[in-house]
C-alpha cells in the first residue's frame, strides 16, 4: 500500500467558483475505484485516485 507521504509534500489546490459551505464533508468524495474518501483540498489524493484501477492510499497524516 502506498503512503500519502510517499507522494511528496502537501499540494494544496485553489478552488474555482463558489466557495463550499462550512461543512467539512463538502471537501470529500468517495473514489469509485476503491471506495475511499478523497480530500479534494489535497491534489496528491485527487491525482492518485484518477486512474480507474489503483490501490488504496494509506493516509498517514
Amino acid at each position: 500500500m502506498t503512503n500519502l507521504s510517499d507522494l511528496g509534500p502537501p499540494n494544496a489546490g485553489t478552488r474555482r467558483g463558489n466557495p463550499p459551505d462550512g461543512y467539512p464533508a463538502c471537501h470529500f468524495y468517495l473514489c469509485l475505484g476503491c471506495p475511499q474518501p478523497v480530500d479534494m483540498r489535497d491534489l496528491r489524493q485527487v491525482i492518485w485516485h484518477q486512474p480507474v484501477q489503483h490501490e488504496r492510499l494509506d493516509i498517514d497524516a
